[in-house]
């Protein structure tokens, strides 16, 4: 049985930013709080994920993403997941940005590409709105 066969894919409500900032810089209050925010900092960056309403204008942003939550926990020997998201979605010319967490996967779409996406990803994954 493929992994694809027992996922179901919830949908996220809102719209959500990937914010960058210096690898240095502090954790912005703005950002803590909402249905979903990662966090991750490297030696080069402060990456934010959070939802898009609360980041200031100013802020080094990409936003307009929606966002599909893969129902965990996964499972860490179950494999292929990111890969049976993204290929029905690359298929269909859909760029994708995932986030992991230690229970499951969430794969985020730009909002104009989002109907699209759904649809491509109806074929193999369960989908509750």
């Amino acid at each position: 049985m493929t992994p694809r066969a027992l996922l179901t894919l919830t949908v996220m409500s809102g719209r959500y930013a990937n914010c960058r900032f210096d690898a240095h810089a502090d954790v912005p209050p703005w950002a803590e709080n909402g249905p979903f925010v990662t966090i991750s900092r490297t030696p080069d960056e402060l990456s934010i994920v959070c939802e898009e309403s609360p980041v200031p204008n100013d802020v080094h942003a990409e936003r307009g993403w929606r966002a599909l939550r893969v129902e965990g926990p996964i499972p860490f020997e179950v494999t292929g997941v990111a890969a049976g998201i993204c290929a029905p979605l690359a298929a269909a010319g859909i760029s994708v940005f995932l986030v992991a967490t230690f229970d499951t996967d969430y794969v985020l779409v730009k909002a104009e590409a989002y109907g699209r996406a759904v649809e491509a990803l109806r074929g193999s994954f369960t989908i509750d709105a």
